[in-house]
């Protein structure tokens, strides 16, 4: 079965290229960074299984899929659990959590339908640009803000603070709904009470983060190894 990988971190393109190597029913065809890139290779070539990251530049893993009219069977790989269900919504093969064993590369691989007809180019819509701008709702007033100046959010009782360069906004909104609004940008939950721009981090220092405004963000325990692995070391 002919595969490809859509995955912007090294190291994990590495695993994966190995572990494709290793199974005899796979042919590895093309490992992209990009999916835009990979969009053009899909639509001229024939793709059995595609290895799909979530966490991509410009659009997400997600958007991405819903783009396709006819994808390959997927499986889906991410430092972050939060997507399963939605994935699974998408008739995604499996969900691989990283980091995961080629034990559990296995068992997605067995999911795999063979004798599924995917011998065909698909075709896709055009990619959806991620959006540059949103308003917040503060109160009683909508305020339109640059996603990129987002320093961090944080959770605080039944609102959240919007931390920008020169100002503070309260929303409405928590920081559950903010992680499903910023998916696809550089944004990374840190700690139960955080969210950050990764774009904005100046340096880290042990268990904090310290951004461009010169606060430091705590990094929750359980967010350790997904916030390390959002960094690509």
């Amino acid at each position: 079965m002919n595969c490809i990988i859509i995955e912007d971190q090294r190291p994990a393109q590495r695993i994966l290229e190995k572990f494709i190597a290793d199974v005899d029913s796979l042919r590895l065809t093309g490992t992209f960074s990009d999916p835009t890139q990979a969009l053009v290779f899909l639509q001229k070539e024939k793709v059995d299984v595609l290895f799909l990251d979530i966490h991509l530049p410009k659009i997400s893993g997600i958007e991405f899929l819903k783009t396709l009219s006819q994808p390959p069977q997927v499986i889906l790989t991410t430092a972050f659990s939060d997507y399963a269900l939605e994935g699974y919504d998408l008739n995604v093969v499996d969900y691989l959590l990283k980091p995961f064993s080629f034990q559990r590369f296995l068992q997605a691989i067995s999911k795999i339908s063979p004798g599924r007809d995917s011998g065909k180019p698909f075709t896709a819509s055009p990619l959806v640009p991620l959006k540059q701008e949103i308003f917040i709702k503060s109160g009683h007033e909508l305020i339109k803000i640059r996603i990129a100046d987002i320093i961090h959010i944080q959770s605080s009782s039944d609102y959240t603070e919007m931390h920008l360069p020169s100002k503070k906004l309260l929303s409405n909104e928590s920081l559950k709904y903010w992680v499903q609004e910023l998916e696809g940008h550089r944004f990374l939950r840190v700690h139960k009470s955080f969210i950050i721009n990764l774009d904005k981090v100046e340096r880290i220092s042990g268990n904090r983060i310290y951004m461009h405004n010169n606060q430091y963000i705590p990094i929750g325990r359980a967010y350790k190894e997904g916030f390390i692995k959002g960094l690509g070391q």
